[in-house]
Formats: C-alpha cells, structure tokens, sequence
C-alpha cells in the first residue's frame, strides 16, 4: 500500500491570494493615542509587522518627550513579529535615555508569551 503524497498549503493562502482569495496578508494596525494624568497612553489594534512597524514608530515619536513614560496598550493586538519588537525596544532605548520610560499594558497570551521568549519582559515593565 502506498502513503499518499504530503499535502502542502497552496504558497498563495500565505498572501491572500490562494484559492480565489483577494484578501491582504497583513491586517491594518490602529493606533490610538490617549493622555492620562499619569502621561500617555498608545494603544495598538491589529497587527504589528514589517508592514505597519513605521506607524508605531510616527506614533512613539510623536509622543517621546524627555523624563516622559509611555504606555503601550497591546490590549487589541493580534500579532506582532520581530519588526514590531525591534520598534518598542528601540523606543524603550530611546526613552530611558532621555529619562523616560515605555510601560507594556495588557497584553494578549499570545503577545505575552512573544515578549516571554523574546526575553523582553525582563527589559519592559509589563502590567
């Protein structure tokens, strides 16, 4: 009796475009900005990537004062890769040397257990 050949995903269900579909591969992030007494607060929806990682940047930038803490809400995250890591560590970089802080709010299990074994909820204060 022979094995049948290992099925593979269509290459094309990676962007959307597999099997008839026209939908984009990465979702939109949103980002929200609120001020609270304690400083400001930046809150994240959907999916932080390669795509929308310099969005977050704007955002931090706009929002980098010197002796200012940020809090990022990742409440409403889905995802996030390496590209979105790279931005808050470099935003966390830039605010502590200036004084300041970036705080990590809320995150999902998943967004949890990516800043876990990324080793970052040693550099981050994460609540």
């Amino acid at each position: 009796m022979t094995e049948p050949a290992p099925r593979y995903p269509d290459p094309g269900c990676l962007t959307g475009e597999g099997a008839g579909g026209t939908e984009a591969a990465s979702q939109e992030l949103v980002v929200g900005t609120l001020l609270e007494a304690q400083g400001a607060v930046l809150s994240l929806a959907g999916e932080l990537d390669m795509a929308t990682a310099p969005a977050l940047r704007r955002a931090l930038d706009d929002l980098g004062a010197p002796g200012a803490t940020i809090v990022v809400d990742l409440a409403g995250l889905e995802f996030i890769d390496s590209s979105g890591l790279n931005e808050l560590v470099l935003a966390l970089r830039r605010q502590r040397d200036d004084g300041g802080d970036v705080v990590l709010r809320s995150p999902r299990p998943h967004t949890r257990k990516v800043l876990e074994i990324a080793g970052l909820t040693q550099l981050f204060t994460v609540t």
